[in-house]
């Protein structure tokens, strides 16, 4: 059938050259079909290309959760970058904006609507005269220069000014509402502004009226 060389190093050779038969190379050819089915090109690829996507998905997902650590540090880094005082300034300054831009904004015609509900609702609190009969009142300004003074309410029946009770209010600039707003406002409701307060205080000393010298 088939030449056997005994020796070493050169028997395989020897082998693969001199093999004849049927049987013999029905073997030889299931082992290469098993060979190459072990390494066909087609799964080699596959398991390559399972291999590249496992690290490519953890540094794509890596990538993400690098981003918003980048992101905060340099969110902390800019507040670094400004110190207490700084930042007092700038809230005290963003403050004024919001108060400029409000009292522009009440004198819009959507801006009387919103505070006509709010006047409805009593929100500025009512008159403390006794004799206006728990009149609502409106915010007012003393001045329209910023720090000058603080918010007080007026009241369109005795058409005076006082101190609002909420202590909230009365920490408010009168600059952010302005002197003009509860007199337009009046006039753009009419039907809403009462009548004058007729009725006063008289002081009397055991029922006689005091003299006004």
């Amino acid at each position: 059938m088939y030449h056997r060389d005994r020796g070493g190093a050169g028997s395989v050779s020897s082998r693969s050259e001199l093999v004849g038969g049927p049987v013999d190379r029905k073997r030889i050819n299931d082992a290469l079909d098993k060979h190459l089915q072990k390494s066909s090109p087609s799964t080699s690829r596959g398991k390559d290309k399972e291999r590249l996507s496992v690290p490519s998905t953890s540094a794509g997902k890596s990538q993400l959760d690098s981003r918003p650590a980048s992101l905060s540090k340099n969110k902390c880094s800019d507040g670094d970058m400004f110190t207490e005082e700084q930042n007092e300034l700038v809230e005290s300054a963003a403050e004024m904006l919001y108060g400029l831009i409000h009292v522009r904004y009440v004198l819009t015609s959507k801006g009387m609507a919103a505070m006509l509900e709010k006047y409805k609702n009593y929100d500025f609190g009512r008159c403390p005269r006794v004799y206006c009969c728990g009149q609502p009142c409106l915010p007012v300004g003393q001045s329209d220069i910023p720090r000058s003074s603080t918010v007080k309410i007026y009241c369109p029946k005795c058409e005076d000014i006082y101190y609002p009770r909420s202590k909230y209010q009365g920490n408010l600039d009168g600059a952010y509402f302005g002197t003009t707003f509860p007199h337009l406002f009046l006039m753009t409701y009419g039907h809403l502004k009462p009548q004058k307060a007729t009725q006063s205080y008289v002081p009397r000393v055991f029922g006689f009226k005091l003299h006004k010298s």
